[in-house]
């Protein structure tokens, strides 16, 4: 049975556990607690950089800044979310304040544009419409399908695409994202529905056997 994005799985929790005891070891000055919280959450970091900013120059300076924080704020875990969460949203944050300033922007928490302009637009209708030419789990091992994944993930708004990558790809549950972005858990699932919308147009254009296609009717007369 496959599990929902987001939901625990079979030995979750005693990893959150062991991260858990390798934090507190770190916070009693034990430098190979610490190296070991690196070692598990250093990929996880630079991915999730790389597919925020686009370059690895970036995302690596951010991989570094993340881990600096944690050991200057190892005493401000307080063990209400797991440490890949609180790892994940430090990461986030600094990501954030790079893209701002690569373009020119001023430093603003990412629950400005209110969550409320998500709720009042009307949700994309699909325009392209067919069967997949084969399944997702085929689609899912070839190089090109996660190509086209990357450039449409790259063509969504910052923050749609923020709440795909820590909801779909890094399987953070929708409290915990909401916690990270500073939204609500409404948002949170307004925003991954409007990213799953129109990633699937988009990949659904490449992706879709032409002989299938249903051309949609909006007419809702």
């Amino acid at each position: 049975m496959n599990v929902p994005p987001g939901e625990p799985r079979a030995g979750d929790t005693d990893l959150a556990q062991a991260d858990r005891e390798l934090l507190r070891r770190a916070r009693h000055g034990d430098f190979n607690a610490f190296e070991s919280l690196v070692g598990r959450f250093q990929q996880r970091v630079f991915g999730l950089a790389f597919r925020i900013l686009g370059q690895r120059q970036d995302a690596e300076d951010v991989t570094q800044q993340t881990f600096l924080s944690v050991l200057e704020h190892l005493d401000s875990f307080r063990e209400e979310s797991s440490v890949a969460t609180w790892v994940l949203r430090i990461a986030t944050n600094h990501a954030l304040k790079l893209l701002r300033k690569r373009r020119g922007l001023p430093t603003v928490p990412l629950e400005a544009p209110a969550g409320a302009d998500d709720n009042a637009a009307p949700l994309p209708h699909p325009e392209y419409i067919a069967q997949w030419k084969d399944g997702p789990a085929e689609l899912a091992q070839r190089a090109e399908v996660r190509r086209l994944l990357a450039e449409a993930l790259d063509e969504l708004d910052v923050k749609y695409r923020l709440v795909f990558l820590l909801r779909d790809v890094e399987g953070c549950p929708t409290r915990e994202t909401a916690e990270m972005l500073g939204l609500s858990e409404a948002a949170i699932k307004v925003r991954l529905l409007r990213a799953r919308l129109q990633l699937r147009e988009r990949l659904t254009r490449a992706l879709g056997d032409e002989a299938t296609r249903i051309i949609p009717s909006h007419d809702h007369g």
